[in-house]
């Protein structure tokens, strides 16, 4: 199997969960890993910060840059995009991990809540995509890996929570939009999904959730390094599952990711 070694990285939302896992399991085979997010400053609610992400990124054998930066804005994207190119001298890989929740309905959706969710989520990934795509152009291998579910139109997904099902779906059409656009250049460009529920502090968003119940966010990464280690011309377009991904890749024993192995796992929302 090949590795991300010397390869570079560009993960956003990666101080915490999801993100900081997918950059310490690509810091293990040695990777640059640009650590892109809002977190610059201890948050008592939220532990982690990109410094402390950078940090345990050196430790597992990587080589970190920390990027304050807020998606939202464009020339601060800009400005981590070209400070990732210059330490670097390239961008082979983007991994779109940033996202916003807010898991009510419309009654219960502020419109400054709402317009938060589609400026990170959708927007967001579309402009870091934007960004990155000179770089990625150039990379001999390039991927975007984008955290987002498989497009749906069941009415079911859509009614709980309308404002965070458009914004989360924005994501997965503009993977499908971008696949389509650069497939002849050969930029794999796909979106993973979970199977079940990670314990992330996203999930502090989801009532009633019972974090026993949930897997480790090092099931998400070691799926995210099997796709991102393939080669980019394999394949574009794709939704994959993070299970389905790693049974693919051999993996057999799913129990070491749950939290409580004793404990059913809850189905991730949009499957």
């Amino acid at each position: 199997m090949t590795t991300l070694s010397g390869k570079t990285v560009l993960i956003t939302g990666a101080s915490r969960g999801i993100g900081r896992a997918i950059a310490l399991r690509a810091a293990r085979d040695g990777a640059n890993v640009a650590i892109v997010a809002k977190s610059g400053v201890p948050n008592p609610r939220l532990p982690g910060t990109i410094h402390t992400v950078a940090e345990e990124v050196a430790q597992a054998g990587g080589t970190p840059l920390a990027l304050k930066c807020d998606i939202r804005e464009e020339d601060e994207v800009r400005a981590a995009v070209a400070a990732t190119a210059d330490a670097f001298g390239g961008i082979d890989i983007l991994v779109n991990n940033a996202s916003a929740i807010w898991l009510r309905g419309t009654l219960d959706t502020p419109m400054k809540r709402f317009d938060l969710m589609q400026q990170v989520n959708a927007r967001g990934t579309f402009l870091v995509t934007q960004a990155c795509l000179p770089w990625l152009l150039q990379a001999p291998d390039p991927h975007v890996l984008t955290l987002a579910p498989p497009p749906n139109l069941d009415a079911k997904w859509w009614g709980p929570h309308t404002g965070y099902t458009l914004a989360k779906m924005g994501m997965s059409f503009v993977t499908l939009g971008l696949a389509g656009e650069f497939r002849e250049q050969g930029i794999a460009i796909d979106a993973l999904w979970p199977k079940t529920v990670i314990a992330t502090d996203a999930i502090n968003m989801i009532p009633g959730v019972d974090v026993a119940m949930c897997r480790r966010p090092g099931i998400v990464a070691d799926a995210a390094h099997a796709i991102l280690t393939r080669p980019a011309r394999e394949g574009t377009g794709r939704f994959l599952i993070d299970e389905d991904v790693l049974r693919e890749a051999g993996v057999t024993d799913f129990a070491r990711y749950a939290v409580d192995p004793s404990r059913p796992l809850l189905p991730d929302l949009f499957l």
